[in-house]
């Protein structure tokens, strides 16, 4: 009997559901699979947590295609492509956010090796983003509850946030985007809401209507995907109108990313896999 696909659709996008997309070498297994993003040449990297291989790549059609991060990446939460085709790494319990070029060698740290801090940069950092002008901001958001803005050169500049449940406040500042328009996205977790900043920490707005949003991923078009762990995936227009919903995971997806033909990529919460959300229309 042939395998039943399934599909779901957001907004006007519909997609077939292809679980345990990657595939791994015989007699190998994932760790914990925490997040994924997609490079320029489509290929999708996986930060995976309690191995010595952090790192993984896979082809387009879902074949191994090796490892990197091995020694330098400790326990990566999430992983983000910025404009230049770097790499961010929160590597969260090193308290350290780390940037790669495009072949994987290790070009800027922000935050002292495990060397947590209260308030000041970082304690359990959660995500990282970077704007157009190359400017990073970082979410630390386990140990501590702020925004953290770095200058290109790796400086602070500004943080901001408190714990509490007010415009500005945060319980679990768990992922962070900068979208093309210069506005800060940050999924507040705790609170069930991703609030939105212009670019100097000034409140914009909060989102509502999730239920612990987990990650943040804005495509070329700046519409807006939220993971929560409801389980669903969440479709925003730029401005935080709903555009669609749908249960794209079984277990709830920690991590999410797409590519270039718009297609979806979801970093399943254990038992862990891969899902590819495959376009169809």
């Amino acid at each position: 009997m042939p395998e039943e696909t399934y599909a779901v659709v957001l907004g006007d996008r519909r997609y077939a559901v292809r679980r345990k997309w990657a595939r791994l070498p015989p007699g190998t297994r994932f760790g914990f699979i925490s997040d994924l993003m997609v490079d320029r040449a489509g290929r999708v990297h996986v930060a995976q947590r309690g191995t010595d291989l952090p790192m993984l790549m896979f082809e387009r059609d879902g074949t191994y295609a090796g490892a990197w991060g091995a020694g330098v990446v400790s326990e990566p939460h999430y992983v983000t492509r910025a404009g230049d085709d770097s790499v961010l790494v929160a590597d969260r319990d090193s308290h350290q956010i780390l940037r790669f070029d495009r072949d994987g060698k290790l070009v800027q740290t922000l935050g002292r090796r495990h060397f947590p801090a209260l308030s000041a940069p970082f304690n359990h950092p959660t995500s990282a983003a970077m704007a157009d002008d190359g400017e990073i901001y970082v979410a630390d958001g386990y140990g501590n509850s702020n925004v953290h803005r770095f200058a290109t050169d790796g400086s602070l500049r500004q943080t901001w946030g408190e714990p509490g449940p007010a415009p500005g406040q945060f319980t679990t500042p768990h992922a962070i985007w900068v979208d093309g328009g210069g506005k800060v996205l940050v999924a507040d977790r705790e609170n069930n809401r991703i609030q939105v900043f212009d670019r100097d920490g000034g409140f914009v707005a909060a989102w509502g209507d999730f239920y612990h949003p987990m990650k943040i991923w804005v495509d070329d078009r700046d519409l807006v995907f939220v993971t929560d762990q409801i389980p669903r995936i969440t479709l925003l227009s730029a401005d935080g109108k709903l555009v669609g919903r749908c249960r794209g995971a079984i277990n709830g997806a920690h991590g999410i990313g797409g590519d270039s033909d718009g297609n979806l990529y979801l970093a399943e919460l254990p038992p862990q896999e891969i899902t590819k959300l495959e376009r169809i229309d």
